[in-house]
C-alpha cells in the first residue's frame, strides 16, 4: 500500500492557484462520486441516478463513492446504496474516516489518540490500529470529527492535549451537514472551536478537498487525474477536490448549489449538470 501524501505534498498538482478548471478528459476511466445531494437526497435516490450509474458501469467506468461524513463506515454506505438499487461493496466506498485511519497508521503509528467523534469512527480508527485514549493528558494526537455528542468536557480534554503539544488533525472540514429539513453543525465547527481557544491550526484534514482524499481515491481506482471526473454538489469540497488535483469536475444542481451560484464560481467546474442523470450523456464518447 502506497503512503498517503502529507498536507504539503506535491504528489497532487494544484491548478486552483489560477482561474483555469481542468479540461474534459479525452478518456474517462473513473468517476469519484459524492453521495448526499448527488446520488440521493433525504435517503431517496435522485431521479435517474440509479440508471445513470448503471450506464457508466456498463460503459466500463469505475465508480468510487466518496463521503466526508464519518458517521457511517464503508460497509454501511454500501448496504445503503445496494438498498437503493445501486449495487456496491465496501471497496466501492471511501470515507474521511478511512483516510484518517490510514494517515494515523502511516504518520503516527502507535501514538495515543484522543478522538472527538462518535462510536462508528472509534471502531474504524481502532480497526486501523489507532490507540484511543479517554483523557487528553495521555494524548499525542487529537482527532476532531463530526460529533453529535460534543460537550464542554470533551472540548476541555482536547484543549489540554493541544496546549500540551499534541498533534491536531481532523476528518473533514465541513461546517455543516445537510439533513432532511436543513443542516446541522459538522466537524468544521469543532475545528474552529479548538483553533480559536488553543491558537493552534489543524495540520491535516482527511476529507474533501484534501489531497489526502484525492490521493487515496486515485490509488483505489488505479488511474491518473487526467482519467477521472469528480462529481458532486458542493463547490467548496467536491469541486475544489478536483480543482486542487487537476481533475475534471461535474457540479450537480440537486444539492446546495443553484445555477446562479454555479455561474459565479471561479474557477468554473468543467461541467454543470441539472443532476447526475445527465452524466452518461455528458461523457458520451469519452468512456470507451
Amino acid at each position: 500500500m502506497n503512503a498517503l501524501p502529507t498536507p504539503d505534498s506535491a504528489a497532487v498538482p494544484d491548478p486552483a492557484a489560477g482561474l483555469e478548471s481542468a479540461a474534459a478528459p479525452e478518456r474517462v476511466r473513473a468517476v469519484i462520486c459524492d453521495l448526499d445531494g448527488t446520488v440521493y437526497l433525504s435517503g431517496r435516490p435522485v431521479p435517474g441516478a440509479v440508471e445513470a450509474l448503471a450506464r457508466l458501469r456498463a460503459d466500463g467506468v469505475q465508480v468510487l463513492f466518496v463521503s466526508n461524513n464519518p458517521l457511517r463506515d464503508p460497509v454501511s454506505y454500501a448496504e445503503r446504496l445496494t438498498g437503493l438499487g445501486i449495487t456496491a461493496t465496501a471497496d466501492d466506498v471511501l470515507t474521511s474516516g478511512v483516510v484518517m485511519g490510514r494517515w494515523l497508521a502511516e504518520e503516527t503509528p502507535g501514538a495515543k489518540v484522543y478522538l472527538l467523534g462518535e462510536e462508528s469512527l472509534r471502531r474504524e480508527l481502532t480497526a486501523a490500529g489507532a490507540v484511543l485514549v479517554d483523557s487528553g493528558d495521555q494524548a499525542e494526537v487529537v482527532v476532531a470529527s463530526f460529533d453529535r455528542t460534543f460537550r464542554y468536557e470533551t472540548w476541555l480534554e482536547a484543549f489540554n492535549a493541544l496546549r500540551a503539544g499534541a498533534r491536531f488533525v481532523a476528518t473533514n472540514p465541513d461546517p455543516t451537514c445537510p439533513v432532511e429539513g436543513g443542516e446541522v453543525p459538522d466537524c468544521g465547527g469543532i475545528i474552529a472551536a479548538l483553533e480559536a481557544t488553543t491558537g493552534r491550526r489543524v495540520e491535516a484534514v482527511a476529507g474533501k478537498p484534501s489531497p489526502l482524499m484525492l490521493a487515496a481515491a486515485l490509488e483505489r481506482l488505479g488511474c491518473s487525474p487526467a482519467e477521472a471526473v469528480v462529481v458532486g454538489d458542493r463547490p467548496g469540497t467536491d469541486i475544489e477536490l478536483g480543482h486542487r488535483g487537476g481533475v475534471a469536475t461535474a457540479l450537480v444542481l440537486t444539492g446546495i448549489t443553484d445555477r446562479a451560484g454555479a455561474a459565479a464560481l471561479r474557477p468554473a467546474p468543467t461541467f454543470v449538470l441539472d443532476s447526475i442523470a445527465e452524466l452518461p450523456d455528458t461523457l458520451a464518447g469519452r468512456t470507451s
